[in-house]
C-alpha cells in the first residue's frame, strides 16, 4: 500500500540530505527526508571549518540542522530504504524497512558513505570488542588506557586529538611518511604529548581474548613487530555507499562514486544524487561541500518539476 505520495523523496538525512530538504521546502515542494539523523557528520567531536560556527560538535550541528529543517515544513522518516523502484509514468517507489511504501516524481541519493575496513585479520572478530569505526562514540571506554589510531587523514588524526584527552597513551599508526591531515589536526597532535605517531606501518593482525590485548604490525617498531593495545580505532577513509542505485542503471565511476551533472542529475531521469556519494565538488568530502550539493540538486529538481 503506498503510505504517502511527494514531490521528492530524499534518501539520506546528512548534510546533503538536509539542506536539499530545506531547499525544497522553500521552493514550495512536498519532499520526506528517510535515514538516521546526521549521518557521519554525528560522530565528529569538533567541526571548526563551518563558517559562522568556529566550534561545534557534530552532534549540536546535527540537531540545529534538523531543527531548521523542520522549521520548513519537512518531514523526516528515521527508517531505511529497502528498494527503490520507477515506475513505467516515471515515478518511483520506495519501499522502507517498516513495509510501507512511498511514492515520489523525484529521488535524491544522499546516502553518503560508510568506513573503509582495514582488512586486519581480528578486525572482524573484535568489533565492539576493542575494534571501533567511531573514536567519538567509543573513545570513553578508553580512559587512562592505551590505543591505536589507524589513519593518516583528517579523520584519523582528529579521532587521535580526541582520544588524546581520555587515553593514557595514543598510537598514531599511518602506511605513509607523513601525514596528510589539516595543519591545524597536525599541529594538535604535536601539542599533545600523549600521542605518538608511527609511521611506514600498518596493522596486519588484532589479538586478544576476550578483548583486544595487542597488535602485530607490518614493521618493527621499537624492536619489535608486537604492540600492546587495549583498543583499535580504524580511520582509514570511506567508501561510498551506492547499493540501492545497482540495480537502477545509474552509471558509476571505477571507485564506485555516482557519475553527476553540474545539477546534480543521474544518467536515470527523476534521480539527482549529492553530497559524498558523488563525482561532484571534485570528490572533496566536506560538510559544505555536500551541503552545498544537496541545495543545487534541489534547485535543479524544482526547475525539472515545473517544467
Amino acid at each position: 500500500m503506498i503510505k504517502n505520495v511527494y514531490d521528492l523523496i530524499i534518501i539520506g538525512a546528512g548534510p546533503a540530505g538536509l539542506n536539499a530538504s530545506l531547499y525544497a521546502s522553500r521552493y514550495g515542494l512536498k519532499n520526506v527526508v528517510v535515514g538516521a539523523l546526521g549521518g557521519l557528520v554525528s560522530q565528529i567531536h569538533e567541526i571548526g571549518n563551518w563558517l559562522g560556527s568556529p566550534e561545534i560538535s557534530g552532534l549540536n550541528f546535527v540537531d540545529n540542522s534538523t531543527k531548521h529543517v523542520k522549521k520548513f515544513g519537512a518531514e523526516i522518516l528515521t527508517y531505511l530504504v529497502d528498494e527503490i523502484k520507477k515506475n513505467e509514468d516515471g515515478t518511483f517507489n520506495v519501499l522502507l524497512s517498516d513495509g510501507s511504501k512511498l511514492n515520489s516524481k523525484t529521488i535524491l541519493i544522499a546516502t553518503g558513505s560508510k568506513h573503509r575496513k582495514l582488512g586486519a585479520v581480528g578486525e572482524k572478530e573484535f568489533l565492539g570488542k576493542g575494534v571501533s569505526y567511531c573514536a567519538t562514540c567509543d573513545g570513553f571506554f578508553y580512559r587512562n588506557k592505551v590505543v591505536g589510531i589507524v589513519g593518516g587523514s583528517d579523520s584519523a588524526v582528529s579521532a587521535a586529538v580526541f582520544v588524546g584527552d581520555i587515553a593514557e597513551k595514543v598510537y598514531l599508526i599511518y602506511r605513509g611518511e607523513k601525514l596528510r591531515a589539516e595543519n591545524f589536526w597536525v599541529m594538535a597532535t604535536e601539542r599533545n604529548k600523549k600521542i605518538e605517531i608511527i609511521y611506514n606501518t600498518n596493522i596486519k593482525e588484532i589479538k586478544g581474548e576476550e578483548k583486544v590485548s595487542e597488535v602485530i604490525l607490518d614493521n618493527i617498531y621499537q624492536g619489535s613487530d608486537l604492540l600492546k593495545l587495549d583498543g583499535v580505532f580504524i580511520e582509514i577513509g570511506f567508501n561510498p555507499s551506492t547499493e540501492l542505485v545497482k540495480d537502477l542503471g545509474v552509471l558509476l565511476d571505477n571507485e564506485g562514486y555516482i557519475k553527476v551533472e553540474n545539477n546534480g542529475k543521474t544518467s536515470v531521469t527523476g534521480i539527482w544524487a549529492a553530497g559524498d556519494i558523488t563525482t561532484g565538488s571534485n570528490k572533496f568530502k566536506q560538510i559544505i561541500t555536500a551541503a552545498s550539493e544537496g541545495a543545487i540538486a534541489a534547485n535543479s529538481i524544482q526547475e525539472y518539476l515545473r517544467k
